[in-house]
């Protein structure tokens, strides 16, 4: 080839699809169901195509600078004990700290006791060496601050080079608690607070508008940003009533969210934050300028059971939010829902980011998404959204009116009860818990065990994490003196009962209910036997629907006639009157609700 010429671009021997020939194979996939199967739909209402043409865009208005900071937890309540933690964390990449206090949003049962914690859990710790420190408070955090104002002092820092985020906010812990909150008195308070800070030298990231407590609680990402938004706006008019200028004013103003596994969404989150309160600031007649945003991995998505599978979950929440925009991440490590991490779970905390950052480079492009269809749409869908609902907040008198007469907590409330009910049903899977269980697993290390949750309020935005009801079930099963089980009646050749033996497995082992397989029985005798040797007092017929026909209901019988407390794997269809009258008790199929049957089952076996 002559130097001048150049090769043909590589896709230039594929033809152009058009969304056209897209339908027609996917149409002749689905085999006539409609192409509506294929749209999803999330929890505030909006659909997701399965197929999106590339948007224009730009990038937006993005983090500051390029990599975002790894924030480490300091949550031990003893102070040496955090402070050597801490030390581990800062000497092996971290370059942030997130101190935490007992009874703050973010203290999962842990966090340093008291304000006196603060400077031995600190001590060697260089505040002014770049650091990243991000204050977990809780409800009553004026003695927190005035240990730190104190620390900072006696040091001889220049409040002014610090990067700290003070976290003071009166509407997230009044939410969290479900206590009254009077406004007309708090909001001066708080503004006369940030003043002081600023007097002091401490004058950007005062105060805390903080999404977690909403999805802790089970909220939907528009109702996270809204919560988000109309916080900041209250603290922002509180500033503006006590004098402050609105460009000084809105540097005191910081943002935390909740990232959790579900990428696209929490990219799509951490976007549509940035867009809409640079929309308020061009509203106040302010140049938008970049805001921050702290994120923190989900309580909400922990697991105690297979908490190794909360490395995955934690793997996508961070790339989620440092790809969406987040300023600093800190992760909840791996076995947070069973206690106090140890060493070895901090440090797979905190390498999830740097081998994110350091060996994926995924902090050197400013909004990756821009342009991406998918992620444009949801974008989009969630500023429409939780604006509406921000506005829906501001006709009531502003959010701490909302959570005084308990509007918001109980559309969160609604959206958490639609979110259980899917978990029930499986239709939002739990890997390691209600979906490929381990009953078997083995044990963690952990510093501490995790405390009871407290007592919440009526109106409190409580806490929960969604695989709750699922460990609840599994406490039971291994609270018998020998664990439950259930006999896999496998009827026929191997190729006709191993699809449904496999998903009974996995259904009744998500409550703890050992499954007992085998290689398949020929005919009902032969499955009798198989039962009454095995000991257990339940069993699930697993088959093919053509197997099912010629002798299904003859095996069926015959179980029953055993003693057997009989499931049958697959949607009974017409044949439900005769299956019953066979001594099937109950179907198990996908979209059965798999809570029900499984305590049902427990209390059977």
């Amino acid at each position: 080839m002559a130097a001048t010429e150049q090769a043909a671009p590589f896709t230039d021997a594929f033809p152009a699809a058009s969304k056209e020939q897209w339908r027609q194979k996917v149409e002749a996939t689905l085999k006539g169901a409609p192409l509506q199967k294929l749209v999803g739909r999330t929890y505030d209402g909006s659909d997701v195509q399965p197929l999106y043409p590339r948007a224009a865009g730009k990038p937006r208005a993005f983090r500051a600078a390029g990599d975002w900071s790894v924030v480490a937890r300091l949550d031990h309540p003893e102070a040496a004990a955090a402070n050597d933690l801490a030390l581990t964390d800062l000497e092996n990449g971290a370059d942030g700290l997130q101190i935490v206090f007992a009874g703050s949003l973010g203290a999962c049962g842990f966090g340093l006791k008291d304000s006196a914690a603060l400077g031995a859990a600190l001590d060697g710790v260089h505040l002014d060496a770049g650091l990243r420190v991000v204050l977990d408070l809780p409800a009553e955090g004026q003695a927190p601050v005035a240990a730190l104002l104190d620390l900072v002092a006696a040091r001889g820092y220049d409040p002014a080079k610090l990067d700290i985020s003070v976290g003071l906010d009166p509407i997230g812990a009044a939410g969290a608690r479900g206590s009254a909150l009077d406004w007309s008195r708090e909001g001066p308070k708080l503004a006369e607070q940030a003043k002081n800070l600023a007097a002091k030298g401490f004058a950007k990231n005062l105060i805390c508008a903080d999404g977690r407590v909403v999805h802790a609680a089970g909220g939907s990402p528009a109702q996270e940003l809204a919560f988000a938004l109309a916080s900041a706006l209250a603290a922002l008019r509180a500033l503006e009533a006590a004098d402050v200028d609105l460009d000084d004013a809105r540097k005191m103003i910081e943002f935390r969210l909740a990232a959790d596994a579900d990428e696209f969404l929490t990219i799509a989150k951490f976007r549509a934050l940035r867009r809409q309160w640079a929309g308020i600031e061009r509203a106040c007649g302010l140049e938008a300028k970049p805001i921050r945003i702290h994120a923190e991995t989900a309580w909400r998505m922990m697991t105690r059971r297979d908490p190794w599978v909360n490395l995955l979950r934690a793997t996508v929440a961070v790339f989620s939010a440092g790809l969406g925009g987040a300023d600093s991440v800190s992760v909840l490590p791996f076995t947070q829902a069973l206690g106090l991490p140890d060493a070895f779970a901090r440090r797979l905390a905190r390498n999830t980011q740097l081998v994110l950052l350091e060996e994926s480079n995924l902090g050197k492009v400013a909004d990756p998404a821009a342009g991406a269809g998918g992620l444009e749409a949801l974008t989009d869908a969630l500023v429409e959204r939780s604006y509406a609902l921000f506005q829906d907040v501001e006709k009531t008198g502003g959010l701490p009116r909302a959570l005084e007469s308990g509007a918001f907590q109980a559309e969160v409330a609604r959206t958490a009860e639609s979110r259980t009910t899917n978990v029930a049903r499986r239709k939002e899977a739990l890997t390691g818990v209600s979906e490929f269980p381990d009953i078997h697993e083995k044990q963690v290390a952990v510093l501490l065990p995790a405390p009871a949750a407290p007592a919440a309020g009526e109106k409190a935005l409580a806490p929960h994490r969604v695989a709750e009801p699922f460990e609840a079930l599994r406490d039971l099963a291994e609270s018998h003196s020998s664990r439950p089980k259930i006999f896999l009646a496998n009827l026929g050749p191997v190729a006709a009962f191993t699809a449904r033996a496999t998903f009974a497995k996995n259904f009744f082992e998500a409550g703890g209910i050992e499954a007992l397989g085998n290689d398949g029985f020929a005919d009902g005798a032969a499955l009798a036997e198989g039962f009454k040797a095995s000991g257990a007092k339940l069993a699930v017929l697993c088959s093919s629907d053509t197997v099912y026909a010629e002798r299904g209901l003859e095996a069926a019988k015959a179980l029953a006639e055993a003693g057997a407390h009989l499931y049958l794997a697959g949607r009974p269809g017409e044949m439900e009157t005769q299956w019953r009258a066979a001594g099937v008790r109950n179907f198990i199929f996908v979209g059965a609700d798999v809570l029900t049957q499984l305590r049902e089952a427990l209390q059977a076996a």
